[in-house]
């Protein structure tokens, strides 16, 4: 797995002036589609000290409050960076104050479009412990580099839920978008990577054997129960 597009950065400051500025505070979403994944961006812009400033959340990457080094409002022309990362974001915001868009560039541009709004966040009710819940562990093996990989699965009211960690890549929590069993049969998605697993539950509830798909390129990976340190 790999763990890209944002980070934290320095004291995030909006130059702007004029009736624009104004229109430009509030809550932004939008999504970014690095190849194959999908990562929801939330930028949230106030005025404060006689100017304005600004914060972004990566929610599928559960990293919230990160601060952009910089960001420029002239007419419609919006621009800000994230430092640490080599990123880079250019836009327009529309002159009713609705929408940005524009290209976010690190390495390569991908589009990024924002419109005004929260994302809804799903909390789901706790439900009766299923006979797979817990921490699953093991080893991602690409050839010229190894990944642990980590699953928490929790059974909820409305389903299997579940996170992911890669603690070499210091990735912690991240959201895994849904988790799919069917008798022995298990399938969870990670939209945030572009990757998906699917594997057989073994018959003593010890092991999860099948393969880790990311990018058109399938490992194997059998998972065991490790201990739950989230």
């Amino acid at each position: 797995m790999q763990r890209k597009v944002l980070s934290v950065g320095a004291l995030a400051t909006l130059l702007a002036g004029g009736g624009f500025a104004q229109d430009s505070a509030g809550d932004w979403r939008g999504t970014l589609k690095p190849g194959q994944a999908e990562l929801r961006i939330a930028l949230h812009i106030v005025k404060a000290d006689g100017g304005m400033k600004a914060t972004m959340d990566s929610l599928d990457q559960n990293a919230k409050g990160i601060q952009v080094s910089s960001i420029t409002l002239k007419g419609t022309d919006v621009e800000f960076t994230v430092d640490p990362v080599h990123g880079t974001y250019q836009g327009k915001l529309s002159e009713d104050g609705s929408s940005i868009k524009g290209m976010w560039s690190q390495g390569q541009p991908f589009e990024l479009n924002f419109e005004r709004g929260t994302f809804k966040i799903v909390e789901h009710k706790p439900g009766k412990p299923s006979d797979i819940d817990g921490a699953w562990g093991g080893t991602l093996d690409f050839g010229t580099q190894k990944l642990r990989i980590v699953f928490h699965i929790v059974n909820a009211e409305d389903g299997l839920t579940a996170t992911a960690d890669s603690p070499d890549q210091g990735a912690k929590g991240m959201p895994v978008s849904s988790v799919a069993r069917n008798g022995a049969s298990l399938q969870m998605q990670l939209k945030s990577a572009g990757a998906s697993f699917e594997g057989k539950i073994s018959a003593d509830l010890a092991s999860i054997t099948g393969t880790f798909t990311q990018r058109d390129m399938g490992v194997p990976l059998v998972l065991t129960r490790v201990k739950d340190d989230k």
